[in-house]
């Protein structure tokens, strides 16, 4: 009965256009009221404890360094780099989106400011090379959502405080699986490609290269300094998110020299309203998880789910599917907040090992990012590229068949995610 309540009353706040951090705040009022239990002191001790978390720190600090690599040049000298690599093979600024895209990724963990990079950058040069704008504008769209899957990573940021799991495991679970997200995306793109007439650029030769090589090697050094210190144990997850922000304001006012003062408030600007949100988000959503808790909802989703608890592969298939409709409608990390308190029990008590879970969820909820109606990263794509919301998900549909294939392997194969995490420890 509670599960229900919170279900319907959360749903009906979002149909009737109430802010999704407040309709998780009323969501749990209802659950109070139901059992009795309601208390505004409460209320409000649960959503300060949301908010007052160090290791969310690190959100306003990684949105900060994305800033600063748009802003200050670092963005694009990657899609520069890439374009002298791939560039001259056919379809070859596709290539370039991709892989671009993975590098980026590794810079910031917002999906929502690599696409808008990728497509203010790439999207102008595909139109005058003859790509189907709707078919570039989605490949775009399909590159940026790696962001929240290779570290550093704000989605797995919130999942690890949520799940109390180690967010520097997560960090580095994340590194294949994101590199993947791009391999499939290349396949996607080759045989698009394929049907698609349009101009090759020439190739460079690799004295050039080297030249952008060593332009674009200040922005290279960023996962390198961000992944090698997490994985010797220099800093933290919030630590490195305090040192990108850092790097980048160094490279993009003292290296490239493209930041001035103008430049900097704007990205001191953009970031103070992206952290609100995700904070206020993260504040409210914790009234939500703390009756949840008191509720025993997971445990009564765990007793429907109870006849699967045996089969671990049908049970991570069950909750996959749940999460991915909930993409549909609901944004990234209201998914991650509604969901992560409620599954993790069952994870726990299924035997299926957490970290693996919290990579395949992440790769999940990023998938909503590019799925109708909601689909933030579509509305951003549809923006920037200057094309309708309709043409934007007709341009996804190859390369969101691609990445749900690949989610499809990694539930059936474990291993794929598991194996490669082992390296890293």
């Amino acid at each position: 009965m509670t599960a229900l309540v919170f279900i319907g009353s959360l749903l009906l706040l979002i149909a009737l256009g109430l802010p999704i951090a407040f309709a998780l705040m009323f969501a749990g009022v209802a659950l109070m009221l139901l059992t009795g239990q309601f208390d505004a002191q409460i209320v409000a001790q649960n959503a300060i404890a949301g908010a007052d978390n160090f290791v969310l720190m690190a959100v306003p600090f990684f949105i900060l360094a994305g800033e600063f690599m748009n802003a200050g040049g670092l963005s694009k000298r990657i899609v520069e780099m890439a374009g002298a690599f791939v560039g001259h093979l056919r379809g070859g600024l596709g290539y370039v989106a991709i892989f671009a895209g993975i590098l980026l990724a590794s810079l910031s963990g917002s999906a929502v400011a690599d696409t808008a990079a990728l497509a203010a950058i790439l999207v102008p040069m595909m139109r005058q090379a003859g790509y189907e704008p709707t078919r570039a504008c989605g490949l775009m769209a399909a590159g940026g959502i790696i962001a929240p899957v290779i570290p550093p990573s704000i989605g797995f940021l919130i999942f690890g405080v949520v799940a109390n799991l180690s967010i520097t495991r997560l960090f580095l679970a994340g590194i294949v699986p994101g590199v993947m997200m791009g391999l499939v995306l290349v396949a996607a793109w080759w045989i698009v490609a394929r049907r698609q007439q349009v101009a090759v650029t020439a190739r460079v030769p690799w004295a050039q290269r080297l030249r952008i090589l060593g332009r674009g090697g200040w922005a290279l050094m960023l996962p390198v300094i961000i992944i090698g210190g997490l994985r010797s144990g220099i800093f933290t997850p919030t630590e490195s998110a305090v040192v990108a922000a850092a790097y980048a304001l160094f490279v993009g006012l003292v290296v490239y020299r493209e930041l001035d003062a103008a430049k900097i408030y704007e990205c001191l600007l953009s970031t103070a309203r992206t952290t609100a949100v995700v904070l206020v988000l993260a504040a409210l959503a914790m009234v939500a998880s703390y009756m949840i808790t008191i509720t025993d909802i997971s445990g009564q989703v765990g007793t429907w789910l109870q006849t699967l608890s045996d089969r671990p592969l049908v049970l991570m298939a069950a909750m996959m599917l749940v999460v991915f409709f909930a993409g549909m409608v609901l944004d990234f990390i209201p998914i991650v907040l509604i969901f992560t308190p409620v599954f993790m029990p069952i994870v726990k008590a299924a035997d299926i090992d957490p970290v693996y879970f919290g990579v395949v969820f992440i790769m999940n909820c990023s998938i909503g990012m590019i799925t109708p109606p909601v689909g933030v990263v579509l509305n951003v794509i549809s923006s920037v590229g200057k094309i309708t919301m309709t043409e934007a998900t007709r341009g996804i549909l190859p390369f969101l068949a691609a990445l749900m294939t690949l989610l499809v392997l990694l539930i059936l194969f474990p291993a794929l995610v598991t194996v490669p995490a082992q390296w890293w420890r």
